[in-house]
């Protein structure tokens, strides 16, 4: 375990930074959370107790709500996950989904640079690679093709950190498709999603089952942020990463299969290219760094099934288990 550090985590209620916030306090870590609470704080309720834990809410949309948090605090690091999530979340509140993910996240790094916080670590998307054009597997080095929203803005961003003339040790985390269990559960997850499907219809359709997309459990992806914040900084500093494995690349109809085994469903598939996303992508440099995922797309369906089976969760459908 590396020395204790102080650290702000935005959006640390959420679907990863709940997860990641648990994770970083067993770590010894100093965590304070900055959430503006869009989906409730319930992932967060057994930690005030924790004095190595503070929460403040904080939208980091308002360059004086920021001001504010990095006058209060002193950080040695800013893990930034806050942001209007996914393609449709950001298509229905375009609006917000810029002011957030664009000028937060620059008040933000901004901030970092005024009060002398030595890392950055951006939560960026894999998404940001659109369509594949062949079979290749897309590493660090391939070329952005952005079809949404969501991607365009993340890449905005990442070239924001890329170019500009910083003292701010920046690494930008590319991450894949997540799944799984996470004290702020969702449901609009692809793995989530036909998993709940199949388990509480018996029926399950796919759209597209020959697309391609990376994958990675919201676990994996805590350990792989702490792994970075942990490392030395000449390893990860203006680095980008892709934040996955490459055994987790999957087709729909793949998981659509892997369901199936466990859960008796009907399966029919729809040939439908409605989903632009289409690519395969390499995790050789993660991978080089020493991340190596614990959990696996059984493992995930197997997680979801079991927390509604034994009824964890009494309302998959729920609009608070989504993002849009």
């Amino acid at each position: 375990m590396s020395e204790s550090q102080t650290i702000l985590v935005t959006g640390g209620a959420g679907y990863i930074g709940s997860t990641l916030t648990h994770e970083l306090l067993a770590r010894g870590h100093q965590v304070v959370v900055a959430d503006v609470l869009l989906f409730g704080g319930e992932s967060l309720l057994d930690l005030p107790s924790n004095p190595a834990f503070t929460f403040s809410k904080t939208d980091i949309a308002d360059s004086g709500q920021v001001a504010e948090l990095f006058a209060r605090h002193r950080f040695d690091a800013v893990v930034h996950l806050a942001s209007i999530v996914g393609d449709p979340a950001c298509k229905a509140q375009p609006e917000l989904a810029e002011r957030t993910i664009w000028d937060g996240s620059r008040y933000l790094f901004e901030s970092c640079e005024k009060h002398g916080v030595r890392r950055f670590l951006f939560a960026s998307t894999c998404s940001n690679y659109g369509k594949k054009t062949s079979m290749d597997m897309l590493d660090e080095q391939a070329p952005l093709r952005p079809v949404s929203l969501y991607a365009e803005l993340k890449v905005k961003f990442e070239r924001y950190l890329l170019e500009r003339s910083t003292p701010v040790d920046f690494t930008i985390l590319r991450f894949a498709s997540v799944y799984g269990l996470s004290l702020r559960p969702r449901f609009d997850l692809t793995i989530n999603a036909f998993t709940r499907d199949a388990f509480l219809n018996g029926e399950l359709e796919i759209y597209g089952p020959e697309g391609w997309r990376p994958y990675c459990h919201v676990s994996d992806i805590a350990d792989a942020v702490v792994l970075v914040l942990e490392s030395d900084r000449e390893s990860v500093s203006g680095k980008t990463f892709n934040v996955g494995s490459n055994d987790q690349n999957y087709q729909k109809g793949v998981i659509a299969d892997a369901v199936a085994r466990q859960i008796p469903v009907k399966l029919t598939s729809v040939e439908k290219d409605e989903d632009p996303r289409d690519y395969l992508v390499n995790f050789d440099r993660i991978s080089a760094l020493g991340f190596e995922p614990r959990m696996h797309l059984d493992d995930g369906i197997e997680q979801i099934a079991g927390g509604l089976r034994d009824g964890l969760i009494t309302d998959p459908y729920a609009v608070r288990y989504r993002n849009a």
